[in-house]
Formats: structure tokens, sequence, C-alpha cells
């Protein structure tokens, strides 16, 4: 482990704690995370999974930084309104922390490219940081058939849900949630309003995932759906348990190639009170 002593200096409250360590350090930065979304949950786990150190950051995202998005995306200020996310997303990164590698995939994800994006730079861990589920179905089935990690997490109004999938070890979020709902049947961000500081806990909670990810300390959420109501100020850590008729990880799986759905935005069940 060879740290320069900037490295010493700015990883130091890492490097003394037991459970990180020198060679823990060295885990991170040699580690590689994909976030799909650099908006509300994926500015927050960039910045925090940046800081942290992980040498490769990949950044997906197609949109253009508008003035709606700064009240919770803090990864983006008033200057880059009009600037491609992805760009101002590895801007910030860099500015932050010069030893992090940020790839930028400008493009929409989809059944055509989303396996070709993950196996890239071969991530360790992926976030899921999008609003829409199309999009959360998609990650969720393409991380299950090529057995990747990743973290699922959304927001809305006040309340906000995350979970944590490792291959052989727990339930999907196909488990959980089985197919998208009708369309116009959940409200979106866009419609129902979302708290902005909803994104930073709970996409602080995702990085803090991939970190313990990487290192291969703690527990990690998997078999566990953890909610969120700051009105209440109240989280649930409610069991889950793999479902054996699971399209995508269950005994006889009937997907076995990428589906794209069209739909909706924003996918937090009200139902988990």
């Amino acid at each position: 482990m060879n740290f320069s002593n900037e490295q010493l200096e700015r990883y130091s409250r890492h490097i003394i704690l037991k459970e990180v360590g020198a060679k823990g350090q060295q885990k991170i930065l040699n580690s590689k995370v994909l976030i799909v979304g650099t908006g509300g949950l994926g500015a927050p786990a960039a910045m925090y999974l940046a800081a942290a150190g992980v040498g490769t950051i990949g950044l997906v995202d197609y949109d253009k930084v508008d003035l709606s998005n700064l009240q919770r995306q803090i990864i983006h200020r008033t200057k880059d309104i009009g600037k491609d996310k992805v760009i101002s997303g590895k801007e910030t990164i860099n500015e932050m922390n010069p030893d992090v590698n940020v790839i930028t995939y400008h493009e929409w994800i989809s059944s055509k490219n989303i396996i070709d994006i993950i196996n890239d730079k071969d991530y360790d861990f992926i976030i899921d940081g999008t609003d829409n589920f199309p999009a959360k179905f998609l990650i969720n089935d393409a991380c299950v058939l090529i057995k990747k990690p990743f973290s699922h997490a959304g927001i809305i109004r006040f309340e906000g849900q995350t979970m944590t999938y490792v291959p052989g070890e727990g339930p999907c979020y196909r488990c959980v949630f089985q197919d998208p709902p009708p369309k116009d049947a959940v409200p979106t961000c866009k419609q129902a309003g979302v708290l902005g500081v909803m994104g930073g806990i709970i996409g602080t909670i995702q990085a803090t995932e991939a970190l313990k990810y990487i290192l291969g300390v703690g527990e990690l959420l998997t078999g566990y759906l953890l909610t969120f109501d700051a009105l209440k100020m109240e989280f649930r850590k409610i069991k889950i348990s793999k479902r054996k008729s699971c399209q995508v990880c269950g005994v006889h799986p009937s997907i076995k190639e990428l589906i794209d759905y069209a739909g909706l935005q924003c996918d937090l069940k009200e139902d988990h009170k």
C-alpha cells in the first residue's frame, strides 16, 4: 500500500477505524461503483463515495440540469443549469477528490445497453438512483441475471425506502414488488412533490451499503426493506423474503431476457406504514 502523504491525511479518519484501516482504504481506492441516475438519490451517494475515495465511479444519466433539480440534487450548482448531469457530476467529484476516476454515460439505460454499461468497467456495486419503475425493474433484472449486487431506493413526499440485493443472499426487488404498477396508479415526484433532504437521507444510506459491501463489514440490508417517514422521524426495518415464484430469481425463473417497460416515475408504495 503506497499512500501518498496527501492520501494519508485525506483518508486518516477511515484508516484509524479498525473496521477499515489501511487495507480497507486500499479496497475502497481499488473499487468501482456504478450510479444510475445523478438526481436526488444519486447525487449525495456519488459525493460521499467520491469523498470516501472510491477509485472509479460511473455516472449514468441522459438529462440536463434544470433549476427545479437544485432543491435536492446537491451535486449540481446554479452555474450548471443546462449542462449534462453526468458532466456536472464529474466536475463536482473531480473538484472534491482528484483520486476518483469518473466514467460518464450520457444515455438512457435500456435492455440494449445496461449490461454493457455494467460490464464496461466490471463494476463491483450498482446504485439505483432512478425515479421510475421501468428503470428500477430493468436494473434489478440485469443485476440478478449477471449476478451483481445493488442498492434500490425510492423517495416521494416525506417518505423513503431502500433495500440491498446481493446474489445468493436474499430477495431481489422483484421478489417484493413483482411487476410495475398500472399506468397512473402512483403519482410522480413532479406531481406529488418531495422534501429535498429525503434524497440525502436515503442516498447516503445507499452509499453506506456500497462501502460496507466493498469492505466486507457489518450487516447489509439484504432481506430487509428499510423505510423512513420524515414527518414521524421514524425508521422501520421490515423483514422481506425471497419469493420462490419470483420471475427472475425464483426456482423456475420466466424472465431470461431484459424487458423495457414504459411507465411511471417515483416508486414508493404507501402501504408500508
